[in-house]
Order: C-alpha cells, then structure tokens, then sequence
C-alpha cells in the first residue's frame, strides 16, 4: 500500500522499479504489482512519472514532451504514453490524436499505437461518453500490460493523463484510479489563470489522498493576459508541498524543443542529471 511521502516522515528507501520522487528527500517506493516481475528479472531502475493538470488544454502534453525531449537529449530511450485519448481523426488509415502524436514525435522508442495508447477515441469528449459511443469500455488491465511492455523497451517513460486529475473512465474507473495503480510519482501542470490556485491544491489533495508522491509542479501560461501573474506562482510555491520545476510562457512556437529550456528536473531524485 503507498504512503504519503509528501508528509514529514523518517526517510526510508526501498527497492523499486521507477524512481520516486520525493519531497524534501528522495526515496524509493515499491513498484506497483504489474512490475514486480521485471524487478526479479533485474530490469534496472529508471526514470519514470506520470504527468497530471488542474484542467484540460492547460498543458499537460507541452510539458511531457518537453521532458521526453531533455530525456532524450541526454542520450536515454524515453517514451511517452498517452492511456487514453479521445479526439481522434483517420489519416492515411491510421487514427491519430494530436497529443498522442506530440508525444510520440518527442520520444525515440517507438512501439505501437495500441501500446502506447491503448484506448484511443474518435469523439473528442470526455472519455467515458466517447468510449460510450463505441461500445468500448476503458479498463485498467490492458494499460498497466502496456505500460509494461513500454518499460521494459524504455529507460524512462512519461504517462500523461486525460483532462484533469480526476476524469472518468467508467462508472467505477477513473484517472485517479490509473494513477494510484500505476504509483509514479505525479508531475502537476498548473495552468496559469484566474482560478488556478484553487485548481492547483484542490487536485493536490487528490494526489495525496491516495497515497501518490507529488514530485513536482509546472506553472504553464494558459492565459497571457493573467493579471498578478507572477503574486499567482508565488502563492502556489508557499502552498505547494513539492518544488517548482519551471515556468512555461506563451510560446510563439509551442513544441517540445521550444518549452524544454523552461523547465528543470535536474534536482529531482532519480532525474539522469549528469546525463540530461
């Protein structure tokens, strides 16, 4: 069962498949189940994070492409994983989805579109209406096997979700769910707006209460005409129980190359710094 490492505790270290990023000090976490068996076959550790917002549109696919891109600058396999998509088009017979694309253009392991997205829609809604509409039902079953196969051809992966923190996937399913079951540590987007700090420690608090590590935060511009924009990410960094890892402006040129520079992971335990 996870703990909270976002509460003060005796620092403790466990062996894990993923790092878990902690905060103030770093430990690992035990592997979710699915992964146990690639501890025992000696897989190495690697880094791995699974990468949330406050809402939809705010950025959550700018930031995790631009992660996957200094991972991949600093000469590791990194992947992404898009679980669920919904919002997809057929392009010369395949279906594709704008940030499952980014994703897999930002990365340098490239697996199959039902692996890296297991469930992807056509509708773009939410997921369990578009899921509805075709007569599929998103399980977690087929995305933690996937996650898997991706870990084990990767040596870092990035999970971006859906929308929100809390985004249904079924009647009894939803983001939260994949996220407790995955147990990475959690990347949060803040979109910057008029609202967010409510967003930000409302979706923290369900990050926490189901035990997952709030590694880091990232302070995305989604309005650029916020007004008290930088009173805004000083409020969220004395509320925030995690570090500041960057802040993303407006970009003329939203890519992964482009918003890269504006973050930094370095400082975070298990991050390859001295290779990314």
């Amino acid at each position: 069962m996870s703990r909270n490492l976002n509460e003060p505790q005796e620092p403790a270290v466990e062996t894990a498949i993923a790092p878990v990023l902690v905060q103030p000090e770093p430990l690992d976490e035990p592997a979710p189940a699915p992964l146990e068996a690639l501890a025992s076959e000696g897989i190495p550790s690697r880094f791995c994070c699974f990468v949330t917002g406050t809402d939809t549109e705010i950025g959550k696919t700018l930031v995790s492409a631009a992660i996957l891109h200094k991972l991949v600058e600093g000469g590791l396999r990194a992947c992404g994983m898009k679980p669920v998509a919904a919002g997809a088009e057929l392009r010369d017979g395949e279906l594709h989805n704008e940030d499952a694309d980014m994703l897999a253009a930002a990365g340098n392991v490239h697996l199959q579109q039902n692996i890296t997205t297991p469930f992807l829609l056509r509708e773009p809604a939410a997921p369990h209406i578009a899921a509805a509409l075709e007569g599929v039902t998103i399980e977690a079953v087929p995305i933690l096997a996937a996650y898997t196969e991706i870990l084990a051809a990767s040596d870092a992966v990035v999970v971006e979700g859906v929308g929100g923190f809390r985004v249904p996937f079924n009647d009894t399913f939803d983001s939260a769910d994949l996220a407790a079951q995955l147990n990475l540590p959690v990347i949060l987007v803040v979109g910057m707006r008029l609202g967010c700090i409510s967003h930000a420690l409302l979706t923290i608090e369900a990050i926490i209460a189901r035990g997952l590590v709030l590694a880091g935060w990232v302070a995305n511009t989604a309005d650029p005409e916020m007004r008290f924009f930088d009173e805004n990410v000083e409020a969220l960094a004395a509320r925030i129980p995690a570090p500041l890892l960057g802040v993303v402006p407006r970009l003329e040129h939203a890519t992964a190359a482009h918003a890269a520079p504006y973050i930094d992971l370095a400082g975070l335990p298990g991050w390859p710094s001295s290779r990314a």
